[in-house]
């Protein structure tokens, strides 16, 4: 380091650069198999004690953290890290290391550090770095580990692959040693009282020999960025065995909720002010991270309270130990306290007055609300509706007509017919990778505007029944927009099938006469697309068929459709906040987007349901109205909840969030007419039906034929 206005001599210069050469020397020197080969044979024989793995663990722990040496750059590392005997005994020693306490009790330093307990430097000295790369070298043996190798195939009666360390069971306790290893990291990260945590590592350090101040400080922000380090490789693990969870639940229920956490909507109020909403973009654990702020211990006070910064770190990084529900209802207060700011409490607020042709919604949509014409679609819309003949539709605008706009507006914009999304064979929705031959180059302003339409229906806690296809939404949420070959399934489950037994085909690769190209059938037109320069003369083999599974997996879920996710994603951010969206995994998403496919609960309706037109809860035809539909069966219930408020499923917190409230109008004593619906106001026009087959056989034709939402 050169101190400002002090030059540094030839000699000092010329100590530095030898001291680099010699580094890296010594790294190219423990990089050869000569080398590899002798490391590796200290940590294979049965008689390899725990100092010997400590050592291995400090070496390796040294290459990734101090030179940035990734796992596949080193032989060493990549040769451990897909040895399952030596990851199985190096999770042994971490569980088994203990240390002594004040009161001579033995205590396992796995269950420090889930504590939040703060640890010794030789104690932390002996754990992190094993811990640090067990979790480095298993993460990545992972990413090799296909989902049918995690779990084994019962239909074939295959195994676990044999580069699995563990066997389910065994990863159910270990991720949940992982869970509370992180949480304790945070503990560790934010404690209690400043000044005496200050105190207890100034007694640590001093006793180790740091003498002044400074030093301590010093040596307290060291270890402290060692706890963040460390934090970053585990989440990563922990979160890589909740995805295959996600794809393939091995769990048990609750699993991943943590008892040592207790978040809750109505006590975390802090989060939502102006503020620390900010910070939910800027404050990631382990990136920059919170951390920061206890890095210069006892200096600066947070914005936010102790409590608050880890209440935000685990929302951030480990939001699934929180139960889902409290998270919806943090994610809509969160969303609440925005609108309030945009679109305040008055109903005759700044607004954006949009007039619409049925005929037309979307292209009417897709000018009038365009980023150049309505830069905020946060704000509030009101929408006036022109029909089929060029004539107003009644009704003012009261957030009703908007809401069912919107909604007809998504299932016309994602409707596969218009061109901008397919649907696999489970009929979920994805980007269509031939959209620019449709639209030409302005396509990604249309993914743009897709993005902000989901958003608005997010923002506006609208549920839309639009299946999204997993991967789809995995790449929304991730911090990158790209997805692993682990995603194919979701979108090409044939293709999938078809990479996997390319990789374990025993016969002689290069007779398939595949080479490194994929073929799109894009509007009937065959186009051969090159994997890598020079591909169509490159034949797949057995030495290189990996590179190639891996590449086919790339283009078709990420590079084929990469501007349009990104323009969507854009589009998306554009009204809510991303990282408030993190909360979630990609099936939580969806649920969010879509609501649950749960049962309809008759009496929370009942309990959240007006009646206008001289009807009350009491009236004879009401209460034959509750009977009958209490004999529907649970498709007939939905049927009829769709043909009132647009959308099938209840929504995610119970009927008090239906807005507007079900509404029960008399419709009249022509016992010849069909009951209606107002969706907009989410309004069911009910004649005075008082025979129960009667009401039945009305109601079922009724909802089994409904139409459309022009208002009467």
């Amino acid at each position: 380091m050169t101190i400002p206005g002090i030059q540094s001599s030839p000699m000092q210069d010329d100590s530095r650069i030898s001291v680099q050469l010699i580094t890296e020397e010594c790294v190219h020197k423990l990089d050869s198999k000569h080398q590899t080969n002798a490391l590796l044979n200290l940590v294979w024989r049965d008689s390899a004690s725990e100092e010997v793995f400590t050592m291995m663990a400090s070496i390796c722990h040294t290459l990734m953290v101090q030179h940035r040496l990734m796992v596949p750059k080193v032989r060493l590392l990549y040769s451990l890290a897909f040895n399952a005997r030596f990851l199985r005994h190096l999770w042994h020693l971490i569980t088994s290391m203990t240390t002594k306490m004040i009161t001579g009790s033995t205590v396992a330093l796995l269950q420090l550090i889930s504590r939040g307990s703060p640890m010794s430097f030789e104690d932390s000295n002996r754990i992190i770095p094993l811990f640090y790369l067990f979790s480095s070298l298993f993460s990545h043996s992972l990413i090799s580990v296909h989902d049918s190798e995690f779990f084994g195939h019962e239909i074939e009666g295959r195994a676990q692959s044999s580069m699995m360390p563990f066997t389910l069971p065994e990863l159910v306790t270990l991720s949940r040693c992982l869970r509370d290893a992180c949480l304790g990291i945070i503990k560790l990260a934010y404690p209690e009282t400043k000044a005496e945590h200050r105190e207890e590592y100034m007694v640590a350090f001093r006793s180790v020999g740091v003498k002044t101040n400074t030093e301590v400080q010093q040596r307290i922000q060291a270890e402290q960025k060692r706890w963040v380090q460390l934090f970053k490789v585990i989440t990563n693990l922990v979160k890589m065995v909740k995805a295959r969870d996600i794809r393939r639940p091995f769990c048990p229920s609750g699993h991943w909720l943590s008892e040592e956490v207790n978040i809750r909507a109505d006590k975390v109020t802090q989060l939502y002010v102006p503020s620390a909403r900010n910070v939910w973009r800027t404050r990631r654990m382990g990136r920059i991270g919170p951390l920061q702020s206890s890095l210069d211990v006892g200096m600066e006070p947070p914005q936010l309270s102790v409590s608050e910064e880890r209440n935000l770190a685990i929302l951030t990084e480990l939001p699934f130990v929180v139960q889902f529900e409290e998270r919806v209802k943090i994610f809509q207060k969160l969303i609440y306290a925005d609108k309030r700011e945009v679109q305040g409490d008055g109903p005759f607020t700044d607004g954006i007055n949009v007039t619409i042709r049925r005929n037309y919604i979307y292209e009417d949509a897709y000018d009038k609300l365009s980023p150049e014409n309505e830069p905020d679609l946060k704000k509030r819309i009101r929408v006036h509706l022109l029909n089929a003949h060029g004539l107003d539709e009644a009704g003012i605008d009261g957030g009703g007509i908007f809401r069912e706009f919107l909604n007809e507006l998504l299932k016309s914009g994602f409707n596969p017919n218009q061109g901008f999304f397919k649907a696999t064979n489970d009929s979920l929705l994805y980007p269509n990778p031939a959209a620019e031959m449709l639209v030409g180059d302005s396509f990604t302003r249309h993914y743009y505007f897709l993005g902000r339409l989901l958003g608005k229906a997010l923002y506006e806690n609208m549920l839309v029944e639009l299946p999204f296809a997993s991967f789809f939404l995995s790449k929304l949420l991730g911090t990158s927009a790209d997805v692993d070959i682990h995603h194919l399934a979701s979108l090409d489950p044939e293709m999938y099938r078809n990479l996997l037994f390319l990789k374990s085909y025993e016969g002689d690769v290069e007779e398939l006469g595949l080479n490194f190209t994929v073929v799109n059938n894009d509007l009937g037109e065959a186009q051969v697309v090159e994997l890598k320069p020079g591909g169509k003369d490159i034949p797949v083999t057995t030495a290189n068929r990996i590179a190639y599974i891996h590449l086919v997996a790339d283009y078709r879920l990420n590079k084929q459709i990469r501007p349009h996710c990104l323009a969507f994603r854009q589009g998306l951010a554009n009204v809510v906040n991303l990282e408030w969206l993190r909360m979630f995994d990609q099936q939580e998403l969806q649920v969010l987007i879509s609501g649950a496919h749960v049962p309809i609960c008759l009496d929370d309706l009942k309990k959240f349901t007006n009646y206008s037109g001289g009807y009350t809860a009491t009236h004879p035809v009401i209460q034959t109205f509750w009977e009958v539909v209490e004999g529907f069966s649970q498709e007939e219930k939905r049927k009829l909840l769709k043909f009132v408020t647009s959308c099938s499923r209840p929504p995610l917190l119970g009927f008090k969030e239906l807005y507007p409230v079900f509404c029960i109008h008399n419709g009249g004593n022509d016992l010849e007419r069909l009951p209606t619906a107002s969706t907009c106001m989410n309004l069911l026009k009910l004649p005075e039906f008082c025979d129960q087959n009667l009401m039945r056989n009305k109601l079922l034709y009724a909802i089994e034929s409904s139409s459309g939402f022009e208002l009467s």
